[in-house]
Parts: structure tokens; sequence; C-alpha cells
């Protein structure tokens, strides 16, 4: 596919990993590709959750200050471009070969990626598929499988939450918003549903609603159907495949989370040879919020000690 490219933001130097800050972006097969570039430090590429939800909840600024940070917009939200087929064919092929894309141009030997939810599928797909600019994944709430027994499971860590809420005023209002994602059709209901459901994304929402309501009155979101140009389902199961799986890898779950809890997380460290297991145990479904600095460690920890660089304490 062939590529031509723009950019936005002060240059930095090219010394060591720095990469030039702000809003870039570049074509490929037509299809604009845009991407957010903060921080200093080794290269971490982030790919966001949904399918469909913008780039920038996923802002890690606790991590901007040891890493740079490539926030991607994946095709079909935000800025970036529409496949034809639009809102069909956002397969984890079709984002492996943009995230490949970018990677080049990045001009960097190897990167680090992060996915989160849906992004970790797609950040397991591109490490099995193309793991050779890689220097180490990041499974952040992410799974094995989708289909029934993801479902299940999802279904009984809601009955769990609402047990644990019983009685508070906004359960109704979310249990409805999970009852509505089969019913979403279009742009609109995308960003109800996500905006709905959200309170049972945090440990404590409703303890610390203060702080994380700007984070759910700020969600956008694009209706992607996850369906491919076919009109088919795309059914996951990585589980014989992820024990292959040579890349470092460091898995990161939140033991309160609701649709890939500490079960997928675990699943997932037990079949990557050789990987790391994280659970954020005052966090959901978005520890780089609730607990942005045990997160933060984390990440930079894994980095460092996997490149072979020196980590100073924060």
């Amino acid at each position: 596919m062939g590529t031509t490219a723009h950019s936005t933001g002060a240059a930095q130097s090219r010394a060591g990993s720095l990469l030039p800050r702000g809003t870039h972006s570049f074509t490929v097969g037509g299809i604009p590709q845009r991407y957010h570039v903060h921080g200093t430090g080794p290269v971490c590429v982030a790919h966001s959750g949904g399918p469909g939800i913008f780039w920038d909840y996923l802002r890690m600024p606790a991590l901007e200050e040891h890493l740079t940070m490539v926030y991607v917009e994946p095709i079909g939200t935000g800025a970036s471009g529409r496949l034809p087929s639009h809102p069909h064919g956002y397969t984890r092929e079709r984002y492996s070969r943009f995230l490949e894309q970018l990677i080049n141009r990045l001009g960097v030997p190897e990167v680090y990626l992060l996915g989160h939810s849906h992004g970790a599928f797609v950040a397991a797909h591109h490490a099995l598929e193309r793991p050779d600019r890689l220097a180490g994944v990041m499974l952040y709430e992410g799974a094995p499988v989708t289909g029934a027994e993801h479902s299940a499971e999802a279904g009984r860590r809601l009955e769990e939450f609402a047990a644990r809420n019983a009685g508070h005023p906004g359960l109704p209002d979310v249990l409805a918003a999970f009852a509505a994602m089969s019913a979403i059709t279009d742009d609109d209901s995308t960003v109800a549903v996500a905006r709905g459901v959200l309170p049972s994304y945090f440990a404590d929402y409703w303890g610390r609603e203060e702080q994380f309501a700007p984070v759910r009155e700020a969600l956008r979101a694009t209706y992607i159907s996850g369906l491919d140009e076919k009109r088919s389902p795309e059914d996951i199961d990585d589980r014989a495949a992820l024990k292959e799986l040579n890349v470092p890898t460091l898995v990161i779950v939140g033991r309160h989370d609701v649709i890939c809890g500490p079960r997928w997380g675990q699943e997932l460290h037990r079949l990557i040879p050789g990987s790391r297991l994280v659970v954020l145990k005052d966090s959901g479904h978005l520890g780089h919020i609730e607990e942005p600095e045990r997160f933060r460690d984390a990440v930079r920890d894994f980095v460092f000690e996997t490149s072979g660089r020196e980590s100073a304490a924060v």
C-alpha cells in the first residue's frame, strides 16, 4: 500500500528515541491515518479500544514522563479515514496493517505496542503476525477469546457489579445501556451506550464521580459494526497461537473489570511464555485513570527492564 504524509507540531531532535511531538497523519491506500506524539523516551504505540472509541480517553500523562507515547486514532474514528465498507470491515488484520505502516514511518528500530480492550486483541494479533519491529507488547484489559464464552463471563461479572451496587439510583441506567448494546446502529447510539455503561467500567465510579464524570462526558465514538466486509462476525480464539508468542509481554488487568476481568488476564498470562501479569487491585477497565501511578510503574518498569535501560523510581 502506498503512503503519503504530512505533520504538525514542534520538531524535536531525532537523537535516541525522540520523535516530533504533535499531531501527524499519513495516507495508506487513500485512507488517512492520524496519530499523536507526546513525551520522550522509548517509543510506545498505544491503540485504543471499542472498536470505535476515540483515542483521547487513553491519554497517559504519567507515562509521557518516561516514554514517547504514540497514540493512534484507529481508522474509522476521529480524523482518521473510513473504509469504503464503513461501518464494516474493521478487522484485526486491517488495523494491524495500518499499525505496520505507522511503525515503519516512525523510523526507530523497535517500538513497544500497548493495546487497551479491543485494542489488546489488535495488539495480540499484531504481535503474532508482525513481531519483527516489536520490543514488547502490553495487553491491557484483553482476553484470548471473544464469542459466547467471553459474553457469559461478562454477564456474570455484570451481575456481581449489580449486586455490589444494588439500590444505587444510577444502576438501572447502566443495566439499560447494556441491554441497548445489540440495538446500536449509528454514532449517536454508540456514544449513548458507551457513556451509559461507563460506571461499570470503574471499580468505584459513584464513590469518585466528581473525578470520573468528566471522562464519561468527554467520551466520543463512531459506530463500527464488528463485522468484516462480508458482514460476518470476527470470532477470535487466540489460545493456541499465544502459546507460541515470543515477544516480551506484559498483561495488565483490573481486579474489578466487568468486560475483560481477571479470569482473562490470568489466562493470557498462563498462555504466553515468559509473560508478566499485573493486577490493579483498585481498578476496573480503566486502570490508567483509576490507579495512574501503579499503572505507570508497571509499564515503565516493563519497558526499561526489557530494553536494558535503568529506570529511576518516581
